[in-house]
């Protein structure tokens, strides 16, 4: 039987595409959720038609086909072009996958990144509305194989002119640590603070490849220099791009995911090394984990719908 209230929202994930329905904004119940895999490899047209294989899975579950989808994506959508880009399921880049979409499915789409998703449901039914209930302004950064962002006010992201709002990771950082970054700028804050960015950095100053789980582990235990250094780096330039949000947002809450987001003293020592860098003599903003995990981006694909 159609519900009105119900939110329809699905996360288009370099291996899955998974489907979600929940009972409404007020009450995130989930009534409906599966999953089907991307195959990126197999192309565009594949990846479409899997998308429609969950949409076929949730209009069978519930009976109905919602008129109004949200969907998650890795990726921007130029809202002047209607072209997705930066991309790391690269057969999507250049194409109109909105429109595309929309026309196969039958349905209006409210399309997002996965950062901008992952801000918005830690703001409507995670760890904000949870412990910060009257916070307004939240920044989600993902921390983890890339570095991403995303700004949510009053309960909606803002995608900005050209929908890069909130694209925290590709800000300039530190060039001669940074190096190149494959979005063609030098110094991004992705080419520092990344999972991988980091493992790398160990790896130069003394030649063992270490995943940084380890590195972290090895910190812990005062086991070498190496990993000292490493997650050092990690506080201070945390900190230091960090403060840039800050200075220009100064949002009520910070919530952190991806794997590094694991690391803890970036909750207590990295925040700390905010202080160094912005414009106040002490910094009060909280800096939190998140409540929704790997969840996070089909819960906010899902409120994408609710406004």
């Amino acid at each position: 039987m159609k519900n009105t209230e119900h939110l329809w929202g699905i996360d288009l994930g370099g291996t899955k595409a998974e489907g979600i329905v929940l009972q409404s904004a007020d009450d995130p119940k989930v009534l409906f959720r599966d999953r089907l895999p991307t195959e990126a490899f197999k192309g565009y047209d594949h990846v479409l038609h899997q998308i429609k294989g969950v949409t076929d899975k949730m209009e069978q579950a519930m009976g109905y086909r919602k008129p109004h989808i949200g969907i998650a994506t890795p990726g921007v959508r130029d809202p002047k072009t209607h072209l997705m880009h930066n991309s790391n399921s690269t057969c999507l880049n250049g194409r109109p996958l909105k429109e595309d979409l929309e026309q196969l499915l039958g349905t209006k789409l409210s399309m997002a990144n996965d950062a901008n998703c992952f801000a918005l449901a830690e703001a409507t039914m995670g760890v904000v509305k949870e412990k910060f209930p009257e916070a307004q302004v939240v920044f989600g950064v993902i921390l983890g194989t890339g570095v991403g962002g995303g700004l949510v006010v009053n309960g909606k992201i803002i995608n900005g002119l050209h929908g890069i709002g909130g694209e925290w990771g590709h800000n300039f950082l530190d060039e001669s640590g940074g190096g190149p970054c494959y979005c063609g700028k030098m110094g991004c804050v992705e080419n520092v603070l990344s999972g991988p960015a980091l493992e790398k950095f160990y790896t130069s100053l003394n030649g063992t490849k270490k995943p940084m789980k380890e590195i972290y582990a090895d910190y812990n235990l005062l086991r070498d220099e190496y990993s000292q250094k490493t997650i050092n780096r990690l506080i201070h330039f945390f900190g230091l791009a960090l403060s840039v949000v800050i200075n220009i947002v100064d949002p009520d809450v910070v919530v952190i995911g991806g794997g590094v987001g694991n690391i803890d003293l970036i909750y207590t020592e990295g925040a700390k090394s905010l202080t160094n860098f912005i414009f106040n003599d002490r910094c009060e903003t909280p800096i939190v984990k998140p409540k929704l995990g790997d969840s996070a981006g089909v819960f906010g694909a899902a409120y994408l719908t609710a406004n």
